[in-house]
């Protein structure tokens, strides 16, 4: 787990500017004449093909495992919560975003919180 100041912050701007890009650009591609279930797979699938080259940029800028990881996550959730959200009742471009954004902040705390209670257990079995 990062803990320098420039790695956090690219942490952080990396999730959210991945969260909210998906989440814009699939809230225009679906609406409710979707399936929500379909919704979510297609949009799962499609928001980690978006967010594949994002995460190999920013993996190159902030650590390629440390980004990758949480990036293409993001991508994920952010396809599947926006692609059903938007199966449900229209979706604006600013909405997705919004939506895709914190997405991307869960997304960020949960890896970093995961990382926290993982780290020193494996440092006990791994000595």
């Amino acid at each position: 787990m990062e803990t320098r100041p420039y790695f956090v912050a690219g942490d952080i701007a990396s999730n959210l500017i991945v969260g909210a890009l998906v989440g814009g650009l699939l809230a225009l591609v679906f609406g409710p004449g979707w399936n929500m279930f379909v919704a979510m797979v297609v949009g799962m699938i499609l928001g980690m093909v978006i967010s594949l080259p994002f995460a190999f940029l920013f993996g190159a800028l902030f650590g390629a495992m440390e980004t990758m990881l949480p990036v293409m996550t993001t991508g994920m959730l952010a396809g599947m919560v926006v692609s059903m959200g938007a199966a449900m009742e229209a979706m604006r471009f600013v909405d997705g975003a919004l939506i895709g954004g914190v997405s991307g902040l869960g997304v960020f705390a949960v890896t970093y919180l995961a990382n926290a209670l993982v780290k020193p257990r494996a440092a006990k079995w791994t000595k």
